[in-house]
């Protein structure tokens, strides 16, 4: 009886061990993640949305700050397909009209600094490091700041449209501020 309670603790030890859901690996991962993302303001979005690099990224700023620009970029595109579907549907009207229109523009600016700040990012030299890591700050800070900017038309207004876009706008901000702690943390670090 004895013997058959030590391979049931045994077994359920390796399970747990070695499971899927909670391998040796993804606890390590889990770690590095949780590290990585203890800088941002948004730490759950963080881990949620950059748990998948924790294997490549490791303890490497350079990796965390690429997969937070990486992610934030994916965001704002989902973001600008969805003011471009509210553009197309017609069914803003006025000012607001007005105010999905400069959103749009807002997160063209966005994404055109986020791909600047990855471009430096993927080319990151040790003789010129301080100098790409300003620009890249300049870049991500510029994102955050169209994305602030897009919700100032709609200041006032309500609406469950208006509910719904600002949900959305607020969340890539959300991105791009912990895109930005990385980046910051990255720069610390030195090359």
């Amino acid at each position: 009886m004895a013997c058959t309670r030590v391979m049931l603790v045994t077994f359920m030890l390796l399970s747990w061990l070695t499971g899927p859901s909670c391998s040796w690996g993804s606890r390590v991962g889990n770690t590095y993640v949780k590290e990585a993302c203890s800088v941002t303001t948004h730490q759950d979005l963080c881990i949620h949305s950059l748990s998948s690099f924790s294997n490549t990224a490791k303890r490497d700023p350079t990796k965390w700050a690429r997969a937070g620009v990486s992610v934030t970029i994916g965001a704002t595109k989902n973001t600008t397909r969805y003011l471009i579907a509210l553009r197309n549907k017609n069914s803003m009207k006025g000012r607001n009209r007005f105010a999905v229109l400069d959103c749009l523009e807002e997160f063209g600016d966005a994404l055109d600094n986020l791909h600047k700040a990855l471009g430096m990012l993927r080319h990151i030299s040790g003789e010129l490091f301080n100098t790409q890591m300003e620009d890249v700050t300049t870049w991500v800070s510029s994102a955050l700041t169209n994305e602030d900017t897009c919700l100032d038309g709609f200041e006032g207004q309500k609406g469950k449209e208006i509910k719904k876009l600002a949900n959305k706008v607020t969340k890539v901000s959300y991105f791009t501020s912990n895109a930005l702690a990385l980046v910051t943390k990255l720069a610390a670090a030195g090359p």
